[in-house]
């Protein structure tokens, strides 16, 4: 029994999220310039080292989660809620502050964003909420229930403040209660109160916040300050051309002009080194993750596990959206990386989490389910 479910085990899928943790270890290898055997830093601050452990305890997580079947998380949904709102509460109170946000609870050697796992977690524990009969989807309760359950957590992570974080908990829950099948005069209410309450929350929203959007609307007003890093960004991408400059051979990351270049800017350190084939290549990696994904939702043995698919799809289209955009100058910058490419262990760690998830699902599909069945279907 436990081979033949192993036999459903989505290996497409895995290869794309190892070649796009694999890519991303090359290029924050190429970003920071220094390898860990050549540095003179202990080798547990070496990022590039870091960042190779922190992928191997996540390809071990992934491989646990997978084998365990999603449906026993989703009937601790309570538990795994209180301990969400708990471990941000703490971060709150005596996280350690780190780029201006309280984000970060140090262990040793190495710090955790409880904010990164929060915005996972939470999909379980909004599938479990939305994973309802279709009936019970024609009132307005499930929406109002997920909008309860979704609000606390994203208010503390907006607090730390983390806008970036706060805003892709709040875009996955949105993304899961349209394909929850919401009814559609009930998501014209909520657009209608997200308008009404708009101006209450740029009031109230930090200074620095407000100065990233008029820095994106108008960036001509301040060229070597606020908006300094979206220009070197654009000049890499630019400078790429079709194939590159060559791996660890372009000018804007190499000698530093680009700040901020093995995280929020790895984007554009490809684009420069690997050109518009290297940047299309990892985008073609991305939306095919998220085809698989959404056909792990399609092939799922029930609403929740398909929901939670789907959550977990939402949560990785938006961020690389939002991530890549903000390298173009697309969208206002907002500090969230770039899903298993850019530096960062809490975010390595719980995407990767958040796909064994999704393998979960997969695993456990629909027993009359096609292998090769499409999306969609």
């Amino acid at each position: 029994m436990l081979i033949t479910t192993w036999r459903r085990f989505d290996l497409p899928f895995f290869v794309a999220t190892l070649a796009l943790v694999l890519l991303g270890l090359l290029m924050i290898s190429s970003a920071y310039g220094i390898s860990p055997l050549a540095s003179e830093e202990p080798l547990l601050r070496n990022p590039i080292f870091r960042q190779a452990v922190f992928a191997v305890v996540g390809l071990v997580v992934y491989g646990v989660v997978a084998a365990l079947d999603y449906r026993v998380l989703m009937a601790l949904h309570r538990g795994i809620y209180l301990f969400t709102l708990g471990v941000l509460v703490v971060t709150l109170g005596v996280g350690s502050v780190s780029f201006g946000a309280r984000s970060w609870l140090a262990f040793g050697l190495f710090d955790i964003q409880p904010s990164e796992l929060a915005k996972v977690l939470m999909i379980i524990v909004l599938a479990q909420c939305l994973g309802r009969e279709q009936s019970e989807l024609e009132t307005v309760r499930p929406l109002l229930q997920s909008a309860i359950l979704a609000a606390p957590p994203a208010l503390l992570i907006y607090l730390q403040p983390d806008f970036g974080i706060a805003l892709i908990l709040g875009a996955t829950w949105l993304g899961m209660v349209f394909l929850a099948g919401v009814r559609w005069r009930h998501l014209l209410l909520l657009a209608l109160l997200v308008a009404i309450i708009t101006p209450v929350v740029w009031s109230q929203m930090p200074g620095y916040m407000r100065e990233r959007i008029i820095t994106f609307l108008l960036p001509d007003l301040d060229p070597s300050g606020t908006s300094y890093n979206v220009t070197q960004a654009l000049i890499s991408i630019g400078s790429g051309g079709l194939w590159g400059k060559g791996f660890r051979q372009g000018p804007q990351s190499q000698l530093y002009f680009l700040r901020v270049r093995h995280t929020d800017f790895i984007f554009s350190v490809l684009a420069e080194e690997l050109g518009f084939v290297g940047a299309m290549l990892m985008l073609a990696l991305f939306a095919f993750m998220l085809l698989r994904l959404m056909r792990i939702a399609t092939v799922a043995q029930d609403r929740c596990g398909r929901l939670l698919a789907a959550g977990v799809a939402a949560m990785i289209l938006v961020q690389t959206f939002i991530n890549v955009g903000m390298n173009a100058n697309l969208l206002p910058v907002t500090g969230l990386t770039l899903p298993l490419v850019s530096y960062g262990g809490s975010s390595l760690l719980t995407t990767l989490l958040a796909l064994g998830l999704a393998q979960s699902v997969a695993i456990r599909q629909r027993m009359d389910a096609s292998p090769l069945e499409p999306v969609g279907r």
